[in-house]
């Protein structure tokens, strides 16, 4: 919409503005290779792929480090690392999101400890929340702090008791060709495909083994979050490393410098 295009390219003309954002989106939905089709297929399939490393390797925790950045965060009980393609309700295979760059799962709401920085700012509703830090103690946000848009920030971490813990983890190599466009696009869809990132607020079922046939007690009970609201952040960068760590605490090198090992 011209609205979106001025937002991302103030300083142009109306119609270079939307040109230049179709451009945008054309490259990072990766339209713009040779064979769009058997090119998404071949993604796909990558995405695919790591899912099922992470599904096989079952690590109980994820450990993150990178400036202003150094995280403990458990992974629920019998999660599923989902990405890429997914069966719809009428029986297709379809990709539901277009760009994507993640394979995610559900932390559990009761095991984060330590200090996240955002590596990019967020657009929520209209507001710029920028240099976003915060420190988890057993899964629950005690302090937030952004040099801009604080107020909205504490505002939303206040919605319910469920919005200051985590429900979704997500992992994104910073060679993402949303990162590498340099732009923010005010867009969470495209904005949280640039980097890894976390979510505040409500659980993925589906993240879960037979997740969609849990009661909401059961899916608490293996740690799932509840909340009104679903906010994703980019905490990842050319700079983050991730490590896995299994149930008898052996840690394994996942990501070095934003991309996977």
């Amino acid at each position: 919409t011209p609205a979106w295009a001025a937002t991302m390219f103030p300083d142009d003309e109306k119609d270079v503005a939307i040109a230049k954002l179709w451009d945008a989106i054309f490259t990072t939905s990766r339209v713009g290779i040779e064979d769009p089709v058997s090119g998404w297929k071949a993604h796909d399939a990558g995405l695919q792929k790591r899912a099922a490393f992470m599904n096989e390797k079952r690590y109980a925790a994820l450990q993150y480090r990178g400036p202003g950045t150094d995280f403990r965060l458990g992974l629920a009980d019998d999660h599923l690392w989902m990405g890429g393609g997914t069966t719809a309700g009428n029986g297709l295979y379809c990709l539901p999101n277009i760009p994507t760059e993640e394979v995610f799962t559900t932390p559990h709401k009761d095991r984060a400890d330590g200090t996240v920085t955002a590596s990019k700012p967020l657009s929520y509703q209209g507001t710029m929340i920028e240099d976003i830090q915060v420190r988890f103690e057993k899964g629950r946000i005690v302090d937030a702090r952004a040099s801009r848009g604080q107020e909205v920030l504490q505002k939303l971490i206040d919605t319910d008791d469920g919005a200051r813990r985590l429900g979704e983890v997500a992992l994104v190599p910073h060679s993402s060709p949303i990162a590498s466009s340099g732009l923010l696009y005010f867009n969470t869809l495209f904005d949280e495909n640039a980097a890894s990132h976390i979510a505040l607020g409500q659980a993925y079922s589906s993240c879960l083994r037979d997740g969609d046939k849990l009661t909401p007690a059961e899916l608490a009970a293996k740690g799932a979050n509840e909340s009104l609201i679903h906010m994703d952040w980019m905490i990842g960068s050319g700079q983050l490393d991730v490590d896995g760590i299994t149930a008898s605490n052996t840690v394994e090198p996942l990501m070095r410098q934003g991309e996977w090992v």
